[in-house]
């Protein structure tokens, strides 16, 4: 049986479009799609025709030119339809969305087959809001929005079945088939709260901005590109040292190349019990060094050449770390470069500004470096800023990789890469607004911290893909929406005009899939 789409003139002057089926030369069937008075609803009623017969086009062109000419040969009329013109019942930001959703199941995240879990993750990355606030913005997107109360009961599910471990599983399968798991970096965040009251979770503790909110400490580990693979959420008052363990052993002892991964970490996390638990785990690692620590890993060239380095040298010592039988020794880098040296000089000169001010009172005593205090006497320690000085300019990293296998530039090369996690914090943080957290129920908490990790990976793929930032992607993809167009009881969409700056970033994103 074949079918073709005919116009019909009727007898007020209008255009009929039908759906002709035929079996041969005789005609079995005709579906009336409805009957158009001027170019812009013929227009209209061909496409709803032509989406009839080949299903999935959705493109609409309402600037048409004249009609063509009715078929000469008389059909059957089965109604002339309501004669209502064409108009718009909505607009929706459909090349976005779909841009995200896209993103978000080619990462495999679709596992959590939660479809209003999908929707707070794609909505806060378009505009990052609080949950409630959330409905207007997929409301505005052109999205069915659920309700508030379903909202709550997502937030609920999140945590009853650990929507965060599926998300994790998906993560490293994505990062080993685009840049491998060579390195993963690990770093550790504060998150504050809008709240005075601590609780089981909410602590006040070490706060790097000098809050005294409470908060919570959220470790995070990327792959080379800073691709999010998976995230812990620790009580406020946590020691930085002890987050990295359950972070990276949890993630590595289930993949099946740990003993290939390279954990890198700053100075932060270094501790001999971290890097032995490391190696336990069956991982290798670098991790920032702290500087206090080069005059007696460097004792021979002090002695040899005081403090003359060459700008880009690298010198390797080891030492021992840890006590009793947990001693191990350690390969440590170094590096000096000029430009470091110069910086490292201002802010020794800045420090000794801030303490001067301390010791004549006009500032007040707090953990400035360099302030030497005597009883109810304040001062300047200035063999401090002397032994500062000395070692300006020099960077450290310890690792459990032999030179044979990873030189000292390639080492040094590999920590540079660990600014990918203070990138992907940024973003969390600004693009995805993941502070402050307002929710005060720990399984809350965790969920919303879920629903920023699943944003952040897809922003995070995006920006990959296509080069161009999250925040980009969205002003340039947003104003593109979409006309529902309603005609004779038929709904058809429109799709809009796409400038040649979309057109390159979807070019892109499309080229990657």
């Amino acid at each position: 049986m074949a079918s073709f789409i005919r116009k019909v003139p009727t007898a007020s002057g209008a255009q009929a479009v039908q759906i002709v089926h035929k079996n041969g030369r005789q005609i079995v069937d005709i579906d009336h799609i409805g009957s158009a008075h001027n170019d812009a609803e013929l227009a209209a009623l061909m496409e709803i025709a032509h989406q009839r017969l080949h299903p999935g086009q959705l493109a609409l062109d309402l600037d048409v030119g004249p009609p063509p000419a009715a078929e000469p040969e008389p059909a059957p009329h089965t109604g002339s339809g309501s004669g209502s013109g064409p108009r718009a019942v909505g607009t929706r930001s459909e090349l976005l969305w779909d841009t995200l959703a896209d993103a978000y199941t080619r990462l495999g995240f679709d596992a959590v087959r939660d479809a209003t879990f999908a929707k707070l993750v794609l909505a806060r990355i378009v505009e990052p809001t609080s949950k409630a606030d959330t409905l207007r913005v997929l409301g505005e997107l052109g999205v069915p929005a659920p309700s508030l109360r379903t909202v709550f009961r997502c937030l609920s599910r999140c945590q009853e079945h650990d929507y965060r471990q599926r998300i994790t599983d998906a993560c490293p399968a994505h990062a080993r088939s685009t840049t491998g798991l060579a390195l993963i970096m690990y770093d550790c965040t504060t998150l504050y709260f809008e709240a005075e009251k601590e609780d089981g979770l909410r602590k006040v503790g070490m706060s790097k901005e000098r809050r005294v909110d409470p908060q919570i400490l959220v470790g995070l580990l990327v792959d080379a590109t800073g691709f999010p693979l998976a995230v812990h959420c620790f009580e406020g008052n946590k020691a930085e040292t002890k987050t990295l363990l359950p972070v990276v052993t949890d993630l590595i002892q289930g993949l099946p190349e740990a003993e290939d991964v390279v954990v890198v970490a700053d100075a932060g996390m270094l501790s001999a019990a971290n890097l032995n638990a490391l190696e336990k785990a069956g991982g290798r690692f670098i991790v920032g060094s702290r500087i206090t620590k080069a005059r007696y890993d460097l004792a021979e060239h002090f002695q040899a050449r005081g403090t003359y380095f060459e700008d880009g040298q690298i010198l390797e010592s080891e030492r021992v770390m840890g006590t009793g039988r947990n001693a191990r020794t350690r390969r440590v880098v170094y590096q000096y470069l000029f430009e470091r040296h110069q910086r490292d000089q201002r802010a020794i000169n800045a420090q000794i500004t801030r303490a001067e001010k301390v010791a004549d009172g006009t500032r007040p005593v707090k953990k400035d470096r360099f302030v030497r205090l005597d009883g109810a006497d304040k001062g300047v320690d200035w063999d401090l800023v002397q032994r500062a000085r000395d070692l300006a300019g020099l960077k450290g990293y310890v690792t459990s990789i032999d030179p044979e296998v990873m030189g000292g530039q390639a080492v040094i090369d590999a920590y540079h890469d660990l600014y990918q996690v203070e990138r992907s914090f940024r973003m969390a943080k600004s693009d995805l607004a993941a502070r402050p957290v307002f929710h005060h129920v720990r399984e809350s908490v965790e969920a919303h911290l879920t629903i920023v990790f699943t944003a952040l990976a897809v922003s995070r793929h995006l920006q990959t893909t296509s080069g161009v930032s999250i925040r980009k992607i969205v002003q340039t993809l947003r104003p593109l929406r979409s006309a529902i167009i309603e005609i004779s009881g038929h709904r058809l969409t429109a799709a809009p005009d796409i400038p040649e700056s979309a057109r390159e970033i979807l070019d892109r994103l499309k080229g990657s899939g």
